[in-house]
């Protein structure tokens, strides 16, 4: 999304789940995690890492503002290391809508820190993005957070459900959840932690 909004060019390779072959990601990448960044002979496997690198590339991945760059990057890093609760109760799928068997204090403390984080950057930039007028690569660690607000409902002030839905409307974003939909494949055990921690509602995908 990132390079996609900045105008970085790169080319997308997509290598679905293979549960016969875990290890797949690994041909490629050194943790088998995604996502991973190959630039030649350089490989950059975590995502912060991989912002940093674009950043050397193109310095709009970052606010030129010295203080809004210094909370852009606190506030990735806080994404980057934190709200594991959110992560694990609330699983990254844009294509499904569920409501949660419980909400316990931990991700609901997760909820609210997210939405003052939020709030406090559109105030103190002055929006509408995270640090200022145009979109940084904060906004791009927030993005799978704005699509567990549209899948999820969690309880958020007005502001950051509007942030939320502002990010959702851009074109990478958009491009993100039509290619969620056709998606014809399924992790079995990504589609079983979400029901462990909800009810699916909806499920807008197409039938694999």
């Amino acid at each position: 999304m990132l390079l996609r909004e900045l105008e970085i060019p790169f080319s997308e390779r997509v290598v679905p789940f293979d549960q016969e072959q875990p290890n797949a990601f690994k041909v490629f990448s050194p943790t088998g995690k995604v996502p991973c960044l190959v630039d030649g002979d350089t490989v950059v496997w975590d995502s912060l890492a991989i912002a940093e690198y674009a950043a050397e590339l193109n310095p709009l991945v970052w606010p030129k503002d010295r203080v809004a760059r210094a909370w852009a990057r606190s506030a990735s890093a806080e994404m980057h290391s934190s709200f594991s609760t959110v992560r694990n109760h609330c699983g990254m799928n844009c294509a499904v809508r569920v409501r949660l068997h419980e909400n316990p204090p931990a991700l609901k403390a997760e909820w609210a820190r997210i939405d003052a984080l939020w709030c406090e950057g559109l105030k103190r930039f002055g929006g509408p993005f995270l640090a200022g007028e145009r979109f940084t690569g904060v906004d791009a660690f927030y993005a799978p957070v704005a699509f567990r607000v549209l899948t999820y409902s969690p309880e958020l002030s007005a502001t950051a459900l509007s942030y939320a839905e502002r990010l959702r409307t851009l074109g990478s974003m958009r491009d993100w959840y039509t290619s969620a939909l056709a998606e014809p494949w399924r992790d079995p055990p990504h589609e079983a932690e979400i029901r462990e921690y909800g009810t699916v509602l909806e499920d807008f995908r197409n039938t694999p």
